[in-house]
């Protein structure tokens, strides 16, 4: 058989010479902009035209600070596609952590959106390496008096100026993008993705048992590009030569039900906290295009599935991976034969993370012996994966060896139990489980309880420290708007649905809870904050 390099030019290709006439919809400011990929695609090989006018090297690191848009999507294309990497830069990160990783990655060139220059401007001095500075003009914010020295580039003036050039990448093994981890803890990991990776990837989240995107699909990434590839949808969209609707910086809710809504989305994929915000945008809207709203990132609530269940007629997709799955490892896709289960059953079911995709193994095993753990729906263990769009390793990270086994599976840092037809149920992040004398007790599971109570909008919990019992569990709840509700009332709500020992000791209430920078609750942050509280009766 032949043997073809699998490599992002490809995908490319493939919209460039047979998605033309297709739309890429960017939601800006001042209006929505469309492009047709025919023009996107001569856009991109002008930009890597840019990229060689600017000197940058032929493996050269290209940033990007931007939000999701129609010319991201050209720099998603242009870096790789002509050897280079693109590093797709968080804008939530903390300032020490951006300045750590523009150094780490060696990055040459960052690409920003005005909007954004503000909160990258001040961080200039610190980078150690960068040799250019481009603006994207989206038409909001000031452009800073001081710049470091560095001369703003302007995006569209370089691109009139440069002539296309041709891809080609005949290593499918070449360094294609990179992007790093948003943990709490530490300095970000590094993961870079090979062209190979990203390719198998690609073809993994357009099976029909994944995210299955297809042609006819109008997807919406609001799920941001810096945050692990927009979850494989930028280039599983071009790639299949869907539709592709860009959110822009608007991420509130009722500027996404516009979109889904004006647009005729098909697939709308973000966080739980998006999800949240936008479905009371929607009531009484024609939502008849939507066939899947994926949905990852931390646990999807069951109560949230079912409000878009019985709202929208479609409840979430919920999908588990992470940065260092590419990332999509596994979707919770009902088999057939319990498509005719009763309503509660099926809800049940879609609390699970799902089968693995195809092409990706796993397993979960005891963490001390190695062992796997029954497929009982009850055992758990650690997960650990395996596969073509798993990493391997961390770039240049001396902290790679605690997150991968001797015999090379990815040590995912996630408690999970497996049922008897092979799907995965997350019980807990290993750091986030709570021990209570000698038992673990699930934070998700008490979480996921709670915000099915009418009168809650948010709740996290943590573990805090017990004379007797070493650790409790400690609920942090916010109040939907107009709404009361007491301690007691939501301990007596949790009394019938947990076992009396994992019932939490105290009830606080708080504003909201903290988010990480992808949109995860943080619940390190809460720990800082209430890691000296004193439960009742201690």
């Amino acid at each position: 058989m032949q043997d073809v390099p699998l490599t992002i030019t490809h995908l490319f290709d493939r919209a460039e010479q047979y998605h033309r006439h297709k739309e890429i919809v960017t939601a800006t400011g001042s209006g929505r902009e469309r492009i047709t990929y025919g023009d996107w695609a001569e856009r991109t090989r002008r930009l890597g035209g840019v990229l060689d006018d600017l000197g940058i090297t032929d493996d050269g690191r290209v940033a990007t600070f931007a939000w999701n848009t129609a010319r991201h999507l050209e720099l998603y294309f242009a870096a790789p596609c002509t050897g280079r990497v693109l590093h797709t830069l968080n804008i939530r990160l903390f300032p020490e952590q951006l300045t750590y990783i523009v150094n780490h990655a060696d990055d040459e060139v960052i690409f920003v959106d005005r909007s954004l220059l503000g909160l990258l401007a001040p961080l200039l001095p610190t980078f150690e390496r960068l040799k250019h500075l481009v603006l994207m003009d989206d038409g909001v914010g000031d452009i800073p008096d001081d710049l470091n020295g560095h001369e703003l580039l302007d995006y569209e003036q370089l691109l009139a100026a440069a002539s296309p050039v041709e891809f080609a990448v005949d290593d499918e093994h070449r360094a294609a993008s990179m992007c790093y981890t948003s943990g709490t803890t530490g300095n970000p990991k590094g993961v870079l993705y090979s062209h190979r990776s990203t390719y198998l990837h690609t073809m993994g989240a357009m099976t029909a048992d994944s995210l299955g995107a297809r042609e006819s699909d109008v997807i919406l990434p609001v799920v941001p590009m810096f945050h692990a590839n927009a979850w494989g949808l930028a280039h599983a969209g071009v790639a299949a030569g869907s539709t592709l609707v860009m959110p822009g910086p608007d991420l509130s809710g009722p500027a996404i039900a516009d979109l889904v809504v004006d647009e005729r989305v098909t697939v709308a994929a973000g966080v739980p906290t998006i999800w949240m915000q936008v479905l009371p945008e929607l009531k009484g809207r024609d939502t008849s295009s939507l066939r899947a709203i994926p949905c990852g990132g931390s646990a999807v609530p069951k109560a949230l599935s079912e409000a878009y269940r019985e709202q929208l007629g479609k409840p979430i997709l919920q999908a588990w991976g992470m940065t260092e799955t590419s990332p999509i490892a596994a979707v919770c896709q009902l088999d057939a034969d319990e498509l005719s289960l009763p309503v509660e059953e099926q809800a049940e079911l879609r609390t699970m993370v799902g089968r693995i995709n195809f092409g990706v193994e796993m397993r979960v095993v005891d963490p001390d012996t190695q062992e796997p753990v029954p497929w009982d729906a009850e055992s758990s263990g650690e997960l650990q994966c395996r596969g073509n769009w798993i990493a391997a390793t961390y770039y240049n990270d001396e902290r790679a060896g605690d997150s991968f086994t001797a015999d090379g599976w990815l040590r995912t840092g996630d408690v999970a139990s497996v049922d008897q037809r092979g799907r995965i149920r997350l019980v807990d992040r290993t750091k986030d489980l709570i021990k209570s004398g000698g038992e673990w007790i699930s934070s998700v599971e008490l979480e996921n309880e709670l915000m099915a109570h009418p009168k809650i909008a948010e709740a996290a919990v943590i573990g805090v420290p017990h004379a007797r019992w070493s650790e409790r569990p400690l609920a942090c709840v916010v109040v939907a708007p107009g709404e009361e509700v007491t301690k007691d009332e939501v301990i007596e709500y949790l009394a019938d649905k947990v076992a009396k020992w994992q019932l939490p000791d105290d009830v606080v209430f708080i504003d909201e809870v903290p988010k990480t920078s992808v949109g995860k609750f943080s619940k390190k942050t809460l720990r800082d904050e209430f890691g000296a509280y004193i439960l009742p009766g201690q």
